[in-house]
């Protein structure tokens, strides 16, 4: 793959995972609206881990606390505070974990990559989220996460599997109807994507690298890189503009995209 072609993914990928704009519905329409081969499972994988690493550094306090907790529950100790985080994210992550085996393995997850999915997911739930942000209380904060409300977000979090949904902007709608405010339901929904992007990485992972060749190394590593830049600088602009912005600009461009792809995918 050439150098722009990998710097293309790696910067779509980048911007668009923690947005609530869906990464997955933008790296499959990179290929199907472009001139552009399909990169494959490898490339996918890569610039996935490029933004767990950026993810993990901009939320790094919280990521130590939960990584202790783990130790926590290990030797038995459930009534941390550090493990009550582990619990919960393990908790968030379990519904998606199982529903993305169980479509891996029934061949559906091929069946939904298609533009018509991906433009009324990315205009329904685009709706969902604007009408979610804005009658949704601005009450609770992270620390009121439980565990009841862990399950709720995981199985939002569960309707992120089909393309143009968006993961974090599932999640996303669904803390803001919990009544969390804005900048706390979006930490909460980047915590969660940590064990759900080193689960699915590390389930395609297992595919990619029996077929896997040097050079398929070579590209990942570099998609990789740009991809970790192009994630923490989305990252720390999208949790900066929470402070005064809504997430209605997100819903305007979800809106246009999928009335666009619809229009395509009809025509």
């Amino acid at each position: 793959m050439s150098l722009l072609h990998l710097i293309i993914l790696a910067i779509v990928q980048g911007i668009t995972e923690f947005l609530p704009i869906s990464s997955s519905g933008h790296l499959i329409l990179v290929p199907s609206l472009t001139s552009l081969q399909d990169q494959g499972q490898a490339i996918d994988v890569a610039v996935h881990i490029g933004t767990l690493g950026a993810v993990i550094l901009y939320f790094w306090h919280d990521v130590r606390k939960a990584i202790i907790g783990c130790g926590d529950i290990l030797r038995g100790r459930f009534t941390t505070d550090n493990a009550k985080l582990a619990l919960l994210l393990i908790i968030a992550t379990i519904p998606v974990m199982l529903a993305g085996l169980a479509l891996n393995l029934s061949g559906y997850s091929d069946a939904i990559r298609s533009v018509k999915v991906i433009a009324w997911t990315m205009l329904i739930f685009g709706i969902v989220l604007y009408f979610a942000d804005q009658k949704g209380a601005q009450v609770k904060r992270t620390d009121s996460w439980n565990y009841k409300d862990a399950i709720k977000l995981g199985l939002w979090q569960m309707v992120a599997l089909i393309p143009g949904t968006s993961r974090s902007g599932i999640t996303i709608t669904g803390a803001r109807l919990m009544g969390y405010t804005r900048e706390d339901g979006a930490r909460i929904s980047m915590l969660m994507s940590i064990p759900t992007i080193m689960a699915s990485g590390i389930l395609l992972g297992a595919e990619v690298i029996s077929t896997a060749d040097a050079q398929v190394a070579k590209d990942g590593a570099i998609a990789a890189g740009f991809s970790f830049v192009a994630a923490l600088l989305a990252l720390t602009l999208m949790m900066r503009l929470l402070k005064s912005v809504s997430f209605t600009p997100y819903v305007i461009y979800r809106v246009f995209l999928g009335v666009g792809l619809l229009w395509i995918a009809y025509s």
